[in-house]
């Protein structure tokens, strides 16, 4: 059972807006030279190009919204030598975006909002390491891998010649430039010139001792993403409404990537390319074609959304890159599913130039078995990372599913290089019905004319698997990185797909989320029963405790009483502290209050304990390894109400040191 209903807590960054008295904004208007850290109870408004200059680090705090002023260029750069921690959560991410965004959200809520035709409101995030390029442009930089090539950001302007902090590339594979985790940008890009444009995320020669996942970009001029050299693994992206290519991988990608969602559409009506979405995935070798190190990866469990009419390709090759896409979901594309474009434009010569593998040899060569070619690295060249591929061929589709991409050639280059050979384990499906589909549900809006291309672009989306994507042949190796999953697309088919509750698709409504619980009884002296002793939490909160906000519970997972898995999260929990999770059976006291401790119980009836968990140095912690419907005693059919109790010592004017959060109130099913 789907539902459209969102919850409506909030997060410690909404509170942050909505309370003029406990916020600040700041101005960001000088480089950030010395180790910072922006805090959720500010805002930041970013005046200019910042650069996080090298030796310093900028973390950023779970909640954190940077909401810059529309059409003053404000955009952040992390130089090469410099490191960003972004430390997102999955119920208090950190949004970088416009005024004009926030204008939108609903009291300040950030998981509220209304999705608006717009790009170039702020700039981007660009990261630059110090990994391996492949970059020809560059006077002294060579074709052979060199800790001296590097190669000017684009998006970026020097300040004056020999300006090293917009540079990136080096010798250091293993480059940490950092951690991002739950991290939203929106409306991003500024347009320099032709061919020179910032992207929603930009990743130079960033190294695999960087950590970036959950990663939600939504309108945007130029690309979604695009890499530049490295090998930075990737996971969790969600990229939407894109004005070029959602996915952009160039000179020299060796990193790995899995679960990727696109949705392709348009940002601006603007020509394709500016505005509405280019390509999908874009994938180009090294520059020149010949030049290593050339990109060389593997993606596992994408599911990319086309637009039916006049999309572009689902996957575009150039200049020798060799990709293995895998566990994957192409539909809906207006294009070819492989579009091979041979040239990026910039000079490169393309696939077979200079002793190179022809395009078709790319298909049919294996992973290890490259022949030599005169510009490869030295034998044990240091800080260099190996391939991500570890089998099959250096080119290929596999395992993946393919539905209603209507284009009169749409499966032609697929064929032409062996996509459908029986061994490649791809499913063709035949039938345009929606009850043929390889995802849950998707719904769109009525088709509107943008830059001159017919779009429909997606209003409402259950991105689970469905159908003949249920289940795949292979799964991802267990390598540390990836993740066995056993089907196909980038989400599971019985939890909540990852991108609700912190994404701008789900905040602007498009995310159909299947029915997990609502909250109730906040506690908060708003919308219920004030707490004891005027002892009220944020908006969304159980009572006040030592953060001054008080802890919120949450669910993820599903209420399948034949899976259940179910899980209970709370956030604002007294660090490293136990805390009892229960139930209650009966609504008897929903939105009453009763007190307990200097809390106020909201799980009324029959009250079960579930068990005690210690929260973390961040005071979360969840229910997960505790089967709910076996402690509960729980059924198909049955509603129950669930909340957190703890200790918060020091706090309550009562003489009382325990807290409890808001209730969750869920509808089991079969």
């Amino acid at each position: 059972m789907n539902s459209f209903i969102k919850g409506t807590s909030m997060s410690l960054a909404a509170l942050a807006l909505v309370s003029s008295a406990n916020a600040a904004e700041i101005i960001v208007n000088s480089n950030i030279t010395t180790s910072t850290t922006w805090t959720a109870n500010n805002t930041y408004n970013l005046q200019q190009q910042i650069y996080v200059m090298p030796g310093a680090t900028l973390t950023i705090e779970a909640g954190t919204v940077i909401a810059s002023d529309t059409g003053v260029g404000g955009s952040l750069a992390v130089a090469n030598g410099a490191q960003i921690n972004v430390l997102g959560t999955q119920r208090n991410p950190v949004i970088m975006t416009s005024k004009a965004d926030v204008a939108t959200w609903t009291g300040g809520d950030p998981t509220t909002g209304t999705w608006r035709e717009g790009v170039n409101e702020w700039g981007n995030l660009t990261i630059m390491g110090d990994g391996y390029i492949s970059e020809d442009a560059t006077v002294g930089n060579t074709p052979s891998p060199s800790a001296s090539n590097v190669a000017a950001m684009e998006g970026l302007v020097a300040d004056f010649p020999g300006d090293t902090k917009v540079l990136y590339g080096g010798g250091n594979d293993n480059d940490d430039s950092g951690t991002i985790s739950f991290l939203s940008l929106r409306y991003g890009g500024k347009v320099i010139g032709l061919n020179n444009e910032l992207n929603g995320l930009s990743l130079g020669g960033v190294g695999n001792g960087t950590d970036i996942a959950y990663v939600d970009i939504m309108n945007n001029v130029d690309d979604g993403c695009e890499i530049w050299g490295g090998c930075v693994n990737l996971k969790y992206f969600n990229i939407w409404n894109i004005g070029d290519d959602s996915f952009d991988i160039d000179q020299g990608y060796r990193g790995k990537v899995q679960f990727v969602l696109i949705v392709q559409g348009y940002s601006a009506d603007a020509a394709q390319g500016s505005g509405v979405g280019d390509n999908c995935f874009e994938t180009d070798g090294a520059e020149d074609s010949d030049w290593q190190p050339v990109t060389t990866t593997c993606i596992y469990n994408a599911t990319v959304i086309g637009q039916p009419a006049d999309g572009d390709g689902a996957t575009t090759w150039r200049d020798n890159a060799r990709i293995q896409y895998r566990n994957c979901i192409f539909m809906d594309c207006g294009e070819k599913v492989v579009r091979f474009d041979n040239v990026d434009g910039d000079g490169a010569q393309g696939y077979g130039f200079n002793g190179t593998l022809s395009w078709a040899q790319t298909w049919t060569t294996d992973w290890n078995a490259v022949p030599a070619h005169a510009n490869d690295p030295a034998p044990g060249i240091l800080n260099y990372c190996t391939s991500p591929q570890v089998d099959g061929k250096l080119a290929e589709i596999t395992d993946s599913v393919f539905f209603r991409n209507l284009s009169s050639d749409a499966y032609t280059e697929a064929n032409n290089v062996g996509v459908f050979n029986a061994g490649n384990n791809n499913v063709l499906i035949p039938g345009f019905a929606d009850i043929d589909s390889p995802i849950t549900a998707l719904t769109r809006f009525a088709p509107v004319t943008k830059g001159g291309k017919t779009m429909v672009q997606v209003s409402g989306i259950d991105p689970r698997p469905a159908n003949a994507a249920l289940t795949s042949v292979g799964t991802a190796p267990a390598d540390g990185f990836f993740t066995p999953a056993a089907y196909r697309g980038a989400f599971a088919p019985t939890v909540q797909p990852w991108i609700a509750g912190w994404t701008a698709s789900d905040a602007f409504g498009f995310v159909m989320n299947p029915t997990v619980g609502k909250s109730y009884c906040y506690g908060d002296g708003a919308t219920s029963t004030p707490c004891p002793c005027g002892n009220d939490g944020a908006i969304g909160t159980g009572c006040a405790n030592s953060n001054g906000y008080g802890a919120k519970l949450v669910t993820s997972g599903s209420a399948s009483v034949g899976s259940d898995d179910l899980v209970l999260n709370a956030e604002g929990l007294q660090p490293n502290q136990p805390g009892l999770y229960f139930q209650g059976q009966n609504a008897t006291n929903n939105g009453l209050g009763l007190v307990f401790g200097d809390g106020l119980r909201c799980a009324g009836g029959n009250v079960l304990r579930l068990g005690v968990r210690i929260s973390n140095a961040q005071g979360t912690s969840s229910t997960s390894g505790i089967s709910i419907v076996t402690k509960g005693s729980v059924s198909a059919g049955l509603t129950r109400r669930y909340q957190i109790w703890f200790r918060n010592p020091g706090v309550s004017s009562c003489g009382n040191f325990f807290s409890l959060s808001n209730g969750i109130e869920v509808d089991w099913q079969l």
